[in-house]
């Protein structure tokens, strides 16, 4: 085991490995959509079929978030990797194999499983052991997520054009399963100041996590993941098949997409503590509905525009648990845990629309489903904003007229 002489040391070990963490989650969530239309070609998929793989995945990923939260607050954070390491390697083995649809549904089913504890894992380790900045963290926790999903389009990419299998390029992910896993095995988890905080407390449970604020955030974290992985998973064939682009520089914009989400959590990790974080998140919300609306119906020259959506798409997710984690003193782990069960959903939803809508109306209406989504964030926002400034006016008047 590592040599930890004090609490600071264990900390810092443990961030690191939430950011591996968060690295190995995005270059694994990523690989689905340079290596699809492979897939698809190979063995004569739909884009239905394709779509309905990638439902597989957030299917599973749902199911891991909506266990995983409790299971993070009753056994602690490091089981919760372990389960996410072991549903990985499972599930890429057995995608990586499969050769039916079915089978392949499934092993995705057990990616996503992975993916979900990923996700609820890293983000809970942040929440309970940086309780100052913690946007700031989970900005920069988001950002390793950039990093791996940036890498991974054209390093499939360059693979595939090489004419290397699409199966071995899944298969690579394995190494840094397995370099997390034991990572997690020799770092210890050090002890929190907010423990009794994070503990699973079901009769108070009910009326924190329904309230309707709350809604609001599982409905705008869901409506924002389905935008994001539906770009993840349909960019390359939408720019091959309606802006004439090839696989190399297809793969390349989905790396550019994601190297500017990596910039922008990078750069928003200050930012956000600064401006706000609903104001934050509504400014970029709307940036991304006019970098969507250009990008999919403007001419092939302006396609740019699309991977530019990554910069303002960058601070939505982690900024939006800041909040939601700021709201709750108790059950965190579950509240947290809801919250990513609802990205799960729009993870699901998300690529799956998108392939239905492509094959009924052709891949650039399909593809427009997108515009939908980041129309549907900002709305949201919206709301949230105003219903903040509502509040924050009566507690002033409150304050102010503490007898009226």
């Amino acid at each position: 085991m590592f040599s930890a002489t004090n609490r600071s040391t264990q900390v810092k070990l443990i961030t690191y490995g939430a950011f591996l963490a968060f690295f190995l989650f995005g270059f694994a969530d990523n690989l689905k959509g340079p290596t699809l239309p492979a897939l698809l070609e190979e063995l004569n998929l739909s884009y239905s079929s394709g779509g309905t793989i990638l439902f597989g995945a957030y299917l599973g990923f749902l199911i891991a978030t909506l266990l995983t939260g409790p299971l993070s607050d009753m056994a602690g954070k490091k089981v919760v990797i372990f389960v996410a390491c072991a549903s990985l390697f499972l599930g890429i083995i057995g995608y990586s194999m499969s050769t039916m649809f079915l089978t392949l549904a499934v092993a995705m089913i057990v990616i996503g499983l992975g993916l979900g504890a990923l996700e609820v894992g890293g983000n809970l380790i942040i929440v309970d052991l940086h309780h100052r900045n913690k946007g700031r963290y989970l900005n920069l926790l988001a950002f390793f997520h950039g990093l791996g999903s940036m890498i991974v389009p054209l390093y499939a990419g360059l693979l595939l054009d090489a004419g290397v299998s699409w199966r071995r390029v899944y298969q690579s992910a394995i190494l840094i399963v397995l370099l997390l896993f034991i990572y997690f095995l020799l770092v210890k988890y050090p002890r929190t100041e907010g423990v009794a905080n994070n503990k699973f407390d079901l009769r108070k449970l009910g009326s924190s996590a329904f309230s309707r604020e709350m809604i609001l955030y599982y409905t705008v974290v869901a409506v924002y993941v389905a935008a994001e992985i539906g770009i993840g998973a349909w960019l390359v064939e939408f720019l091959q098949q309606t802006k004439s682009q090839s696989v190399i520089m297809s793969s390349l914009f989905l790396s550019l997409f994601f190297g500017a989400i990596t910039v922008g959590r990078l750069v928003g990790s200050f930012l956000v503590e600064r401006i706000g974080y609903l104001k934050s998140l509504l400014y970029a919300s709307i940036a991304s509905v006019v970098c969507i609306a250009i990008g999919t119906f403007a001419p092939a020259g302006l396609s740019f525009f699309l991977p530019l959506a990554g910069l303002f798409f960058s601070i939505i997710f982690p900024t939006t648990t800041a909040v939601v984690s700021d709201l709750h003193q108790e059950n965190v782990g579950t509240i947290l845990g809801l919250l990513f069960t609802f990205a799960g959903v729009g993870g699901m939803f998300g690529p799956w629309l998108v392939g239905i809508f492509s094959d009924w109306f052709g891949i650039q209406l399909g593809f427009g489903m997108i515009l939908i989504f980041c129309l549907g964030v900002t709305i949201i926002f919206a709301l949230l904003s105003s219903s903040q400034k509502n509040r924050l006016f009566a507690e002033e008047r409150v304050e102010s007229f503490p007898d009226a």
